[in-house]
């Protein structure tokens, strides 16, 4: 499959956000004081993708049969950012990368301060 096109696939529980750009007031409404502003404390962006969640742990010892073979099936604790909302979040906890000539962010959920969805976000 030498055809198929390359894609990010964002695992855990972090966000891939396309950044920005900051000024006073958001794209979508929210008013950032000129301190956060000034010190790059917290970036907005929109969603592109998220990870699958936090994986959760097997409850093996509350199992009446711990001998009995589990299978290899993950569950996960879905984030709560979903593709399409826009975030604000701490730059700090950011890492910035570049795929195929786009600049995105990888933000752990931890780090984003609040969402805004809706047909208006």
């Amino acid at each position: 499959m030498p055809d198929d096109p390359k894609r990010l696939i964002v695992v855990g529980d972090r966000v891939l956000i396309a950044p920005e750009e900051g000024e006073e007031r958001t794209n979508v409404g929210l008013y950032l004081p000129a301190s956060a502003i000034e010190g790059r404390q917290v970036q907005g962006g929109r969603i592109v993708a998220t990870g699958p969640g936090t994986p959760m742990p097997e409850p093996a010892s509350m199992d009446e049969e711990p001998w009995k073979i589990h299978g290899a099936e993950v569950k996960y604790l879905p984030t709560q950012a979903e593709a399409g909302d826009y975030a604000l979040f701490f730059r700090k906890a950011a890492v910035e990368i570049t795929f195929e000539e786009k600049t995105y962010l990888v933000v752990p959920q931890a780090a984003i301060l609040v969402l805004v969805r809706g047909k208006h976000g």
